[in-house]
């Protein structure tokens, strides 16, 4: 059983959202500032299709618009889960534990990077230096015939990607907003070091991400 959180506020169309601690859900970081506790179903080119969790169980499902959704944040497992994942990976800590992988002890954040939405803001301020580690799941389509895990893809015939040399769809980062240096994540699981001080964004390199759909699911300890 989780924790539990305390409720969120009235969302519009008059639905109360429950955020109850018994309760699984994805968030909804939306723009004007509401938070929309549920299940992410489906990411397509114009909405998020989301299923609200209420106060009387079920949930209703709602279409997003996606250019009103700041970022999604995925459910974290619950500590049954973390314990039989615990367990599971005893070995693969150790091994982390002795220096060749993530260290324990970080701070972790789960975030939706959606393959049609140009850069994802993950609410993580990082510094110039700091070693940060990412895993991924999910796969994005960037064009049609071509959907790829966070490593992307074959892309010989696509040449205006914010990282030309890295393959197309893949997963890329920046620090800063406005910023255009850019530097490529990909499947990478080791540590991959902050360019600069800033807000750490996450997207897909892709020079047309309109058309795209699909979600990345990536896993940040910083």
């Amino acid at each position: 059983m989780k924790t539990a959180k305390r409720a969120t506020a009235v969302i519009g169309g008059g639905a109360l959202i429950l955020a109850a601690g018994w309760l699984a859900a994805d968030t909804l970081v939306m723009r004007d500032g509401n938070r929309i506790e549920g299940d992410v179903v489906s990411v397509d080119r114009d909405t998020v299709e989301f299923k609200e969790q209420t106060l009387f169980g079920g949930g209703k499902l709602r279409r997003v618009d996606r250019e009103a959704v700041q970022r999604i944040e995925f459910d974290q497992p619950s500590r049954r889960d973390r314990d039989y994942d615990r367990d599971r990976d005893r070995d693969r800590d150790r091994d982390r534990d002795s220096g060749s992988g993530r260290p324990r002890g970080m701070r972790e954040r789960e975030v939706g990077v959606a393959g049609n939405i140009a850069w994802t803001d993950t609410a993580i301020d990082v510094r110039a230096g700091q070693d940060v580690y990412f895993q991924t799941s999910g796969e994005v389509r960037w064009a049609p015939g071509h959907q790829d895990d966070a490593g992307g893809g074959d892309s010989k015939h696509f040449t205006g990607r914010p990282l030309p040399s890295r393959p197309q769809g893949a997963l890329i980062g920046k620090i800063g907003r406005d910023s255009r240096d850019y530097f490529f994540i990909g499947k990478e699981e080791g540590a991959i070091r902050m360019p600069a001080s800033g807000r750490l964004y996450l997207g897909v390199n892709d020079d047309v991400v309109m058309d795209n759909s699909g979600v990345f699911r990536v896993q940040v300890a910083y």
